[in-house]
């Protein structure tokens, strides 16, 4: 007879989970551990806002900086060599807290970071000076992980960085809150406003793509790239986010890819409601295969 103890009832699937769970951690596919955090979620381990959290995590260490940044055409700035009258009103008119600060419209010239609540003085004090209580900007190269980003703002206590290329140029601004964003989903405030019809298309001269807004209409993006994508098709959807979706057969998720025609579709933004965010690229004709996943 066996000497080996009785299993106990009710463990062994739970074992068995943990075991495989174990395993995961020495295979080189990340696959296999999203599978694995699936599977917690369908046994009522782990909730779905913890699974969402996860997998934003494993997707955001594969992106860098040039991947979120706000280009340096979109960003909001203020320039010292102008009155306060000129900077002081389109500081109230967009609602942020953070400013990088430039001098004679240079954009490559930043001086430092200025705080909205720091020049509440200015009420006051007719003889306040904003350059006396500029911050230091942070600069950061494009090609720097967003997981090392994040690690920087956390021990920094930092929430803004001015991104440059090889050459020292700007080229945009990222925060915080992008980066946090990946992981935990889009994060709103009463101070952000929904323009669906502003810059909803952005081009990234430096790497050949452009960022659109997911609820760009089709006859937008058609018009913009002069091109007939869906005008053929049975999907009715009107927007590039609902025919993304539409093609991929399921809510996208962020870090999915798809090709459609002669472009390349890779979602930067989501949440279990919608689509947020795309990067597209224009791919050659021979480039295969017509729909994929990054890993």
């Amino acid at each position: 007879m066996s000497n080996e103890p009785p299993q106990k009832t009710g463990t062994s699937k739970h074992r068995t989970f943990f075991e495989r769970l174990s395993g995961v951690f020495h295979t080189p596919t990340r696959e296999d551990f999203i599978d694995t955090l699936h599977e917690a979620n369908e046994q009522k381990l782990i909730d779905d806002s913890a699974l969402k959290m996860m997998e934003g995590v494993m997707r955001y260490s594969s992106l860098r900086a040039c991947d979120l940044m706000v280009p340096r055409s979109q960003m909001r700035v203020v320039d010292l060599s102008e009155p306060r009258e000129v900077w002081l009103p389109q500081m109230i008119e967009s609602g942020h807290s953070r400013f990088p600060v430039i001098l004679d419209d240079d954009r490559d010239n930043v001086i430092g970071i200025l705080h909205a609540k720091s020049i509440l003085p200015v009420l006051i004090d007719p003889n306040f000076k904003a350059k006396d209580h500029l911050r230091p900007a942070k600069f950061i190269p494009e090609s720097m992980p967003l997981n090392d980003l994040l690690r920087d703002f956390r021990l920094e206590r930092n929430h803004m960085a001015i991104v440059v290329n090889e050459f020292g140029n700007v080229s945009g601004l990222i925060t915080i809150e992008d980066v946090l964003e990946q992981i935990v989903g889009e994060i709103d405030d009463e101070f952000d406003e929904i323009d669906e019809d502003a810059d909803n298309i952005l081009e990234d001269t430096k790497h050949a793509c452009w960022r659109v807004k997911a609820l760009t209409e089709i006859e937008q993006f058609n018009e913009y790239f002069q091109t007939q994508i869906n005008t053929d098709e049975d999907c009715h959807c009107e927007t590039i986010g609902g025919l993304i979706a539409d093609r991929l057969e399921h809510m996208p998720k962020t870090g999915e890819v798809v090709r459609i025609e002669n472009f390349r579709f890779t979602v930067l933004r989501a949440d279990e409601r919608q689509v947020r965010l795309l990067k597209v690229e224009r791919v050659s004709p021979e480039e295969a295969p017509a729909q994929e996943k990054k890993e």
